[in-house]
């Protein structure tokens, strides 16, 4: 698929890009090429391939021992607040 200058300004429009006419060009290519692959993955026959309930099935993952690691830094945080009372944070009122 390829995409025109107007398809990609269109793109751009939507997603809040401000793109330069230098520029145009550039993602025409580039954009049309990402679509020219992902049609390619869509013409891949995958009728016959299960579905995976996960990608590691049969196997097994290495995991990291599950240990607390920092200390309470409850404290710390708020020495750097604004206001603080018993323990809260004191923010201002939003709603009346």
């Amino acid at each position: 698929m390829s995409l025109t200058d107007h398809d990609v300004k269109n793109i751009a429009h939507l997603a809040r890009l401000a793109l330069t006419e230098e520029q145009v060009p550039v993602y025409v290519d580039s954009l049309s090429k990402i679509f020219d692959f992902v049609a390619q993955l869509n013409a891949a026959d995958t009728a016959s391939v299960e579905p995976m309930a996960h990608p590691l099935a049969d196997q097994v993952q290495r995991m990291r021992p599950d240990e607390v690691r920092d200390s309470d830094q409850h404290g710390k945080y708020q020495r750097n607040a604004p206001r603080v009372e018993a323990d809260l944070y004191l923010v201002p009122k939003v709603i009346e």
